[in-house]
């Protein structure tokens, strides 16, 4: 069998053809430390000054863990396992003196781990890495695309709560070029302007009803199935639109399948103003058999895909499709939130092939990430 220890180098494009194979993964193995071992004490996250970035708001609505097990955070994450680690690159203007610091999420702390960069602009850069061995010890060889999603929803968690926070306009590095970090989001502080490169961030639309309230950032949660009651229209619509706009460049392609009266796959019009059937057919039998057979799946109310990835990409385009997939469903998740839906992302995929399902060249348009809605919750259908 394969060496899938995190230490060793991984073909990544090699990783992602076996993980979408129907081979099975083979028992738990221990997932190790839940936070990365920073160096030194841990500190407090001070009180901001007037004017100074709030990094221990920031944080707390965006990375922290609100319970003792470090389960229940603001980002979804596969098996709740939580993998991605994050490093601040502080410079001024925040409420933190300019150095380098890991972020421990369970106990809301950071570690100084020396001094920033000389060029360190205003604000902080928020750094995205990964403990692969998190999310190995379950779900093995299916874990590469996994832990990109999880990236890709850790950045768009910080950069909604800096949106709430009123920074500087955030921007997020999804390009996929380098393994560590996997991706960073920059945060001025506020009024202040950030230096990267615009073509580098995702345009992110203003979400329908404005920029979310703390609150609101704070209840996320993914919604146990089953996840039953068909979206409206509008409600669809505005999902799709979320997840269409936030994929910078379209490097994905989205639609959603629906089932009765009308089963199929539907698709924003090019205008966004509505939904066009893209294929006719009941597709969400199939979807649960691709989603490592939770068949729950065959009954929510719709699925919202993320679909392309082909299987001779590079490296990079893996990362990249992956990252902004897992940005993409998250935000997606937030709108279908406020239409007052119930929703569940679903990273893992076999053999989803959705363009040769479809009549078009195999290995093109696989299915890369998904999010489950509904109108109902699942205490709803089952009161006590």
């Amino acid at each position: 069998m394969e060496d899938l220890r995190e230490d060793r180098p991984v073909d990544l494009a090699a990783a992602l053809a076996r993980a979408r194979s129907p081979e099975r993964p083979g028992p738990d193995t221990p997932a190790g430390t839940a936070v990365r071992a920073w160096p030194g004490p841990p500190r407090p996250l001070p009180e901001a000054g007037p004017a100074e970035l709030d990094l221990r708001a920031l944080l707390r609505l965006s990375l922290a863990a609100s319970d003792e097990s470090g389960r229940l955070r603001p980002a979804p994450s596969a098996g709740a396992l939580h993998p991605v680690d994050a490093e601040l690159v502080v410079g001024a203007g925040c409420s933190l003196p300019p150095g380098r610091y890991g972020y421990d999420p369970l106990r809301h702390r950071v570690h100084h781990a020396g001094p920033p960069p000389d060029d360190t602009p205003p604000g902080v850069t928020v750094e995205l890495s990964i403990t692969a061995r998190r999310t190995l010890s379950h779900y093995g060889h299916r874990a590469w695309p996994l832990l990109l999603l999880d990236t890709g929803h850790a950045a768009a968690a910080l950069f909604l709560a800096a949106r709430v926070l009123g920074t500087g306009a955030p921007e997020a590095r999804l390009d996929g070029l380098t393994e560590n970090p996997l991706a960073a989001v920059r945060i001025p502080p506020p009024g202040g302007r950030s230096p990267m490169h615009p073509a580098d961030s995702p345009h992110v639309p203003e979400l329908p009803g404005g920029t979310p309230t703390p609150a609101e950032l704070l209840a996320r949660r993914s919604t146990p199935p089953p996840l039953p009651g068909t979206p409206s229209h509008d409600a669809l619509r505005a999902v799709l639109a979320t997840a269409e706009g936030a994929d910078t460049g379209h490097l994905l392609r989205w639609c959603a399948a629906v089932g009765p009266p009308q089963p199929g796959l539907v698709q924003l019009t090019p205008d966004g103003t509505t939904l066009r059937r893209y294929a006719a057919g009941e597709a969400r039998p199939t979807l649960a058999a691709w989603a490592a057979g939770q068949a729950w799946i065959a009954d929510a109310g719709a699925v919202l895909l993320a679909y392309g990835c082909p299987t001779d990409a590079d490296t990079a385009h893996v990362r990249r499709a992956h990252l902004r997939a897992g940005f993409a469903v998250h935000l997606a998740h937030v709108t279908a939130c406020r239409h007052g839906l119930a929703a569940r992302p679903v990273g893992s995929w076999q053999q989803a092939d959705l363009g040769a399902a479809l009549g078009a060249a195999p290995d093109r348009d696989w299915v890369v990430h998904a999010l489950a809605l509904g109108t109902r919750h699942a205490d709803e259908e089952n009161p006590t």
